[in-house]
Protein backbone atom coordinates (compact mmCIF):
# COMPACT_ATOMS: atom_id res chain seq x y z
CA UNK A 1 0.00 0.00 0.00
CA UNK A 2 1.35 3.43 -1.21
CA UNK A 3 -1.06 6.18 0.69
CA UNK A 4 1.38 8.97 -1.33
CA UNK A 5 -0.21 8.16 -4.58
CA UNK A 6 -2.33 10.40 -6.06
CA UNK A 7 -6.07 9.75 -6.44
CA UNK A 8 -7.87 9.61 -10.10
CA UNK A 9 -10.86 11.29 -10.43
CA UNK A 10 -14.00 9.18 -10.82
CA UNK A 11 -17.81 8.96 -9.99
CA UNK A 12 -19.47 7.23 -7.45
CA UNK A 13 -19.51 3.42 -8.56
CA UNK A 14 -21.96 2.66 -11.66
CA UNK A 15 -22.92 0.48 -14.70
CA UNK A 16 -20.22 0.61 -17.39
CA UNK A 17 -18.31 -0.90 -20.38
CA UNK A 18 -15.60 -3.56 -18.91
CA UNK A 19 -12.32 -3.12 -20.70
CA UNK A 20 -9.24 -5.75 -20.48
CA UNK A 21 -6.14 -4.13 -22.77
CA UNK A 22 -3.97 -6.42 -23.74
CA UNK A 23 -0.73 -5.83 -25.60
CA UNK A 24 2.48 -8.53 -26.87
CA UNK A 25 5.23 -7.74 -28.43
CA UNK A 26 3.58 -8.72 -31.93
CA UNK A 27 1.41 -5.51 -31.41
CA UNK A 28 -2.04 -4.61 -29.52
CA UNK A 29 -5.55 -5.99 -29.25
CA UNK A 30 -8.73 -4.38 -27.06
CA UNK A 31 -10.76 -6.90 -25.60
CA UNK A 32 -14.64 -6.33 -24.91
CA UNK A 33 -16.64 -7.46 -22.52
CA UNK A 34 -20.45 -6.93 -22.56
CA UNK A 35 -21.45 -4.58 -19.76
CA UNK A 36 -23.09 -5.69 -16.57
CA UNK A 37 -25.78 -4.44 -14.59
CA UNK A 38 -26.27 -3.63 -10.86
CA UNK A 39 -28.72 -2.04 -8.73
CA UNK A 40 -28.37 1.30 -6.29
CA UNK A 41 -26.88 -1.51 -3.86
CA UNK A 42 -24.67 -3.32 -6.04
CA UNK A 43 -26.78 -6.61 -6.76
CA UNK A 44 -26.55 -8.03 -10.19
CA UNK A 45 -29.66 -8.79 -12.57
CA UNK A 46 -30.80 -11.80 -13.70
CA UNK A 47 -28.11 -13.75 -11.73
CA UNK A 48 -25.10 -12.19 -12.80
CA UNK A 49 -23.04 -10.69 -10.18
CA UNK A 50 -22.55 -7.32 -9.24
CA UNK A 51 -20.15 -4.98 -11.48
CA UNK A 52 -19.60 -3.06 -8.16
CA UNK A 53 -20.00 -3.75 -4.02
CA UNK A 54 -20.47 -1.24 -1.93
CA UNK A 55 -18.18 -0.41 1.49
CA UNK A 56 -18.89 1.38 4.37
CA UNK A 57 -18.63 5.52 3.69
CA UNK A 58 -14.99 6.24 5.64
CA UNK A 59 -13.84 2.69 5.68
CA UNK A 60 -10.73 3.61 3.65
CA UNK A 61 -10.05 0.11 2.69
CA UNK A 62 -6.57 -1.61 1.56
CA UNK A 63 -7.02 -5.38 2.02
CA UNK A 64 -9.28 -8.19 0.50
CA UNK A 65 -9.24 -11.61 0.71
CA UNK A 66 -12.40 -14.30 -0.11
CA UNK A 67 -13.76 -17.88 1.01
CA UNK A 68 -15.46 -19.56 1.43
CA UNK A 69 -17.00 -19.04 -2.53
CA UNK A 70 -18.07 -15.37 -2.73
CA UNK A 71 -17.50 -14.67 1.15
CA UNK A 72 -15.17 -11.55 0.80
CA UNK A 73 -13.60 -9.51 3.87
CA UNK A 74 -12.00 -5.87 3.36
CA UNK A 75 -9.93 -4.35 6.51
CA UNK A 76 -9.77 -0.52 7.03
CA UNK A 77 -6.64 1.69 7.07
CA UNK A 78 -9.41 4.49 9.17
CA UNK A 79 -10.10 2.23 12.61
CA UNK A 80 -8.86 -1.54 12.27
CA UNK A 81 -12.14 -3.27 11.25
CA UNK A 82 -12.71 -5.81 8.87
CA UNK A 83 -16.43 -5.95 7.35
CA UNK A 84 -17.36 -9.27 5.25
CA UNK A 85 -20.17 -9.83 2.62
CA UNK A 86 -20.77 -12.37 0.04
CA UNK A 87 -19.86 -10.33 -3.51
CA UNK A 88 -22.33 -12.54 -5.20
CA UNK A 89 -25.35 -10.72 -2.95
CA UNK A 90 -23.97 -7.03 -3.01
CA UNK A 91 -23.59 -4.46 -0.85
CA UNK A 92 -26.61 -5.43 1.59
CA UNK A 93 -24.62 -8.35 2.43
CA UNK A 94 -22.26 -6.53 4.20
CA UNK A 95 -21.71 -6.35 7.84
CA UNK A 96 -18.58 -5.99 10.29
CA UNK A 97 -16.95 -9.06 11.20
CA UNK A 98 -14.27 -6.95 14.00
CA UNK A 99 -15.22 -4.00 15.23
CA UNK A 100 -12.88 -1.55 15.03
CA UNK A 101 -10.20 -0.63 17.81
CA UNK A 102 -8.42 2.84 18.35
CA UNK A 103 -4.97 3.55 16.41
CA UNK A 104 -5.41 -0.01 14.35
CA UNK A 105 -4.78 -0.06 11.02
CA UNK A 106 -5.25 -3.24 8.70
CA UNK A 107 -3.42 -3.72 5.17
CA UNK A 108 -3.04 -7.39 3.93
CA UNK A 109 -5.53 -9.56 4.53
CA UNK A 110 -5.40 -13.35 3.62
CA UNK A 111 -8.55 -16.40 4.60
CA UNK A 112 -7.58 -19.86 4.76
CA UNK A 113 -9.71 -22.07 4.61
CA UNK A 114 -7.92 -24.99 6.70
CA UNK A 115 -8.44 -23.40 9.96
CA UNK A 116 -11.07 -20.71 9.18
CA UNK A 117 -9.31 -17.95 10.16
CA UNK A 118 -8.68 -14.52 8.58
CA UNK A 119 -5.20 -13.15 8.47
CA UNK A 120 -4.14 -9.76 9.09
CA UNK A 121 -1.39 -7.52 9.15
CA UNK A 122 -1.23 -3.80 10.66
CA UNK A 123 -0.20 -1.98 13.30
CA UNK A 124 -1.53 -0.39 16.31
CA UNK A 125 0.49 2.71 16.99
CA UNK A 126 4.00 2.42 16.06
CA UNK A 127 3.67 -1.03 17.10
CA UNK A 128 3.37 -3.34 14.76
CA UNK A 129 1.02 -6.41 14.71
CA UNK A 130 -0.17 -10.01 12.55
CA UNK A 131 -4.04 -11.25 13.92
CA UNK A 132 -5.61 -14.54 13.34
CA UNK A 133 -9.18 -13.56 13.34
CA UNK A 134 -12.12 -16.38 13.19
CA UNK A 135 -13.67 -15.94 9.79
CA UNK A 136 -17.52 -16.30 11.35
CA UNK A 137 -17.40 -15.17 14.43
CA UNK A 138 -14.97 -12.39 14.39
CA UNK A 139 -13.04 -13.24 17.39
CA UNK A 140 -9.29 -12.85 17.75
CA UNK A 141 -7.60 -16.27 17.67
CA UNK A 142 -4.36 -14.86 18.08
CA UNK A 143 -1.96 -11.30 18.43
CA UNK A 144 1.55 -11.48 17.24
CA UNK A 145 3.44 -8.24 18.10
CA UNK A 146 6.11 -7.98 15.48
CA UNK A 147 9.59 -6.61 17.42
CA UNK A 148 11.19 -4.61 15.63
CA UNK A 149 7.93 -4.00 12.31
CA UNK A 150 8.14 -0.86 10.56
CA UNK A 151 5.38 -1.09 7.69
CA UNK A 152 3.56 -4.60 7.71
CA UNK A 153 1.58 -4.86 4.52
CA UNK A 154 1.09 -8.43 2.67
CA UNK A 155 1.04 -11.92 3.72
CA UNK A 156 0.26 -15.55 2.31
CA UNK A 157 -0.20 -18.36 4.16
CA UNK A 158 1.35 -21.52 3.12
CA UNK A 159 0.48 -25.01 4.55
CA UNK A 160 2.51 -24.63 7.89
CA UNK A 161 3.91 -20.90 7.63
CA UNK A 162 2.44 -17.44 8.08
CA UNK A 163 4.78 -15.24 5.37
CA UNK A 164 4.46 -11.01 5.69
CA UNK A 165 6.00 -8.36 4.32
CA UNK A 166 7.75 -5.00 5.50
CA UNK A 167 7.83 -2.43 3.37
CA UNK A 168 10.41 -0.59 5.88
CA UNK A 169 12.91 -3.62 7.05
CA UNK A 170 14.00 -5.79 3.99
CA UNK A 171 13.16 -8.98 5.82
CA UNK A 172 10.38 -11.70 5.82
CA UNK A 173 8.54 -11.77 9.14
CA UNK A 174 7.58 -15.72 9.19
CA UNK A 175 4.57 -17.31 12.07
CA UNK A 176 4.86 -20.70 12.42
CA UNK A 177 1.13 -22.63 12.19
CA UNK A 178 0.26 -26.30 12.96
CA UNK A 179 -1.38 -28.86 10.52
CA UNK A 180 -4.51 -27.78 10.97
CA UNK A 181 -3.25 -24.09 9.89
CA UNK A 182 -3.45 -22.59 13.61
CA UNK A 183 -0.67 -20.64 15.41
CA UNK A 184 2.16 -22.27 16.43
CA UNK A 185 3.61 -20.44 18.20
CA UNK A 186 3.52 -16.32 18.96
CA UNK A 187 6.86 -15.34 18.60
CA UNK A 188 8.04 -14.80 14.99
CA UNK A 189 10.70 -15.64 12.87
CA UNK A 190 12.60 -13.24 10.53
CA UNK A 191 14.67 -13.77 7.06
CA UNK A 192 16.33 -10.73 5.89
CA UNK A 193 16.20 -10.57 2.05
CA UNK A 194 19.70 -10.58 0.35
CA UNK A 195 20.46 -10.40 -2.68
CA UNK A 196 19.61 -8.60 -5.64
CA UNK A 197 17.01 -7.34 -4.17
CA UNK A 198 16.58 -3.09 -3.88
CA UNK A 199 15.24 -2.70 -0.74
CA UNK A 200 14.38 0.08 1.71
CA UNK A 201 15.62 3.14 0.94
CA UNK A 202 15.04 5.31 4.57
CA UNK A 203 12.33 7.12 2.37
CA UNK A 204 10.91 4.85 -0.14
CA UNK A 205 7.92 2.17 0.57
CA UNK A 206 9.44 -1.54 -0.99
CA UNK A 207 8.11 -4.75 -0.24
CA UNK A 208 4.31 -4.94 -0.71
CA UNK A 209 2.78 -7.92 -2.00
CA UNK A 210 3.24 -11.47 -1.44
CA UNK A 211 2.39 -14.73 -3.03
CA UNK A 212 4.81 -17.78 -2.39
CA UNK A 213 4.60 -20.62 -4.74
CA UNK A 214 6.83 -23.89 -5.69
CA UNK A 215 8.82 -22.77 -2.81
CA UNK A 216 9.09 -19.05 -3.80
CA UNK A 217 7.83 -16.00 -2.04
CA UNK A 218 7.21 -13.39 -5.41
CA UNK A 219 7.23 -10.36 -4.43
CA UNK A 220 6.83 -6.68 -5.83
CA UNK A 221 8.80 -3.84 -4.78
CA UNK A 222 6.21 -0.42 -4.66
CA UNK A 223 9.23 1.90 -5.55
CA UNK A 224 11.36 0.30 -7.83
CA UNK A 225 8.84 -1.62 -9.52
CA UNK A 226 9.95 -4.99 -10.95
CA UNK A 227 9.12 -8.44 -10.17
CA UNK A 228 11.35 -10.74 -7.57
CA UNK A 229 11.66 -14.29 -6.14
CA UNK A 230 12.82 -14.79 -2.89
CA UNK A 231 13.80 -18.01 -1.12
CA UNK A 232 11.86 -18.39 1.83
CA UNK A 233 14.33 -20.10 3.69
CA UNK A 234 17.98 -18.00 2.89
CA UNK A 235 16.16 -14.92 2.18
CA UNK A 236 18.14 -14.80 -1.35
CA UNK A 237 16.37 -12.70 -4.40
CA UNK A 238 16.47 -12.78 -7.36
CA UNK A 239 15.09 -10.97 -10.07
CA UNK A 240 11.76 -11.97 -12.43
CA UNK A 241 12.77 -11.17 -15.75
CA UNK A 242 9.26 -9.93 -16.66
CA UNK A 243 8.88 -9.60 -21.36
CA UNK A 244 6.89 -7.75 -22.98
CA UNK A 245 4.50 -4.76 -22.07
CA UNK A 246 5.34 -1.82 -20.29
CA UNK A 247 6.98 -3.72 -17.07
CA UNK A 248 5.88 -3.71 -13.57
CA UNK A 249 7.12 -0.23 -12.46
CA UNK A 250 5.52 -0.22 -9.48
CA UNK A 251 3.06 -2.67 -7.49
CA UNK A 252 0.77 -3.33 -4.62
CA UNK A 253 -1.14 -6.75 -3.96
CA UNK A 254 -0.73 -9.56 -5.82
CA UNK A 255 -3.37 -12.55 -6.74
CA UNK A 256 -2.33 -15.97 -8.06
CA UNK A 257 -3.83 -18.50 -9.98
CA UNK A 258 -1.95 -21.16 -11.61
CA UNK A 259 0.65 -19.88 -13.62
CA UNK A 260 -1.19 -16.49 -13.65
CA UNK A 261 -0.58 -13.62 -11.45
CA UNK A 262 -2.40 -10.19 -11.07
CA UNK A 263 -0.28 -7.17 -10.22
CA UNK A 264 -2.63 -4.58 -8.66
CA UNK A 265 -1.35 -1.19 -10.14
CA UNK A 266 1.75 -2.94 -11.84
CA UNK A 267 1.70 -0.57 -14.68
CA UNK A 268 -0.40 2.25 -13.93
CA UNK A 269 -2.76 3.38 -11.02
CA UNK A 270 -6.14 2.37 -12.17
CA UNK A 271 -4.95 -1.33 -13.51
CA UNK A 272 -4.18 -4.70 -12.84
CA UNK A 273 -1.61 -6.19 -14.50
CA UNK A 274 -1.50 -9.81 -15.90
CA UNK A 275 1.42 -12.07 -16.28
CA UNK A 276 1.73 -15.09 -17.24
CA UNK A 277 4.62 -16.96 -15.11
CA UNK A 278 7.15 -19.67 -16.05
CA UNK A 279 9.77 -21.98 -14.12
CA UNK A 280 13.00 -23.28 -16.48
CA UNK A 281 15.88 -24.16 -15.42
CA UNK A 282 17.23 -20.67 -15.37
CA UNK A 283 14.68 -19.94 -12.66
CA UNK A 284 11.29 -18.36 -13.07
CA UNK A 285 10.32 -15.34 -15.68
CA UNK A 286 7.02 -14.08 -16.75
CA UNK A 287 5.35 -12.60 -19.69
CA UNK A 288 3.36 -9.52 -19.86
CA UNK A 289 -0.26 -10.68 -21.20
CA UNK A 290 -2.25 -7.15 -20.64
CA UNK A 291 -4.09 -4.70 -17.88
CA UNK A 292 -7.73 -4.88 -16.69
CA UNK A 293 -9.30 -1.60 -16.10
CA UNK A 294 -12.64 0.04 -15.51
CA UNK A 295 -14.16 3.24 -15.32
CA UNK A 296 -15.16 2.16 -11.40
CA UNK A 297 -11.51 1.42 -10.37
CA UNK A 298 -10.07 4.33 -8.17
CA UNK A 299 -6.15 3.92 -7.11
CA UNK A 300 -7.03 -0.13 -6.03
CA UNK A 301 -4.57 -1.73 -3.33
CA UNK A 302 -5.04 -5.70 -3.90
CA UNK A 303 -7.64 -7.61 -5.24
CA UNK A 304 -8.96 -11.28 -4.91
CA UNK A 305 -10.30 -13.83 -7.33
CA UNK A 306 -13.86 -15.47 -6.43
CA UNK A 307 -16.95 -16.51 -8.59
CA UNK A 308 -14.61 -16.70 -11.54
CA UNK A 309 -13.97 -12.81 -10.99
CA UNK A 310 -11.06 -10.90 -10.30
CA UNK A 311 -12.46 -8.55 -7.42
CA UNK A 312 -10.53 -5.57 -6.59
CA UNK A 313 -11.07 -3.29 -3.47
CA UNK A 314 -10.74 0.66 -4.16
CA UNK A 315 -8.18 2.49 -1.82
CA UNK A 316 -8.46 5.94 -3.39
CA UNK A 317 -5.45 6.76 -1.67
CA UNK A 318 -5.35 10.90 -1.95
CA UNK A 319 -8.98 11.21 -1.98
CA UNK A 320 -10.43 14.48 -0.77
CA UNK A 321 -11.64 13.49 3.47
CA UNK A 322 -10.72 10.25 2.89
CA UNK A 323 -12.56 9.48 6.58
CA UNK A 324 -16.02 10.38 4.87
CA UNK A 325 -15.54 9.04 1.37
CA UNK A 326 -17.55 6.28 -0.34
CA UNK A 327 -15.48 2.90 -1.13
CA UNK A 328 -16.45 0.28 -3.18
CA UNK A 329 -14.91 -3.15 -4.89
CA UNK A 330 -14.90 -3.11 -8.49
CA UNK A 331 -15.17 -6.60 -10.26
CA UNK A 332 -12.39 -7.31 -13.51
CA UNK A 333 -12.68 -10.12 -16.03
CA UNK A 334 -10.14 -13.06 -14.69
CA UNK A 335 -8.47 -13.40 -17.95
Amino acid sequence: MDTTQRSTTVALPRPSRRTAVAATALGAAALLVAPDRADAHGRGHGGRLPETVRLPDGIQPEGITSGPGTRFYVGSLNDGRIVTGDLAKGSRSVRVLLPGATGRQLRGLRWDGRSGLVWAVGNVGTVAHVWAVDARRGTVVADVVVPGGGFLNDLDVTQRTVWVTDSRVDRLTAIDLDRRGRPASTTPRFVPLTGAWPGYDGTNLAANGIRVTRGVALLDHSSAGGLWAADPRTGRVREVPVSGGPGIVGGDGLELRGSTLYVVRGSGQAEVSVLSLSCGHRGWAARWRGALTDPTLDVPSTATLAGGALWAVNARFGVASPATARYWVTRLPAR
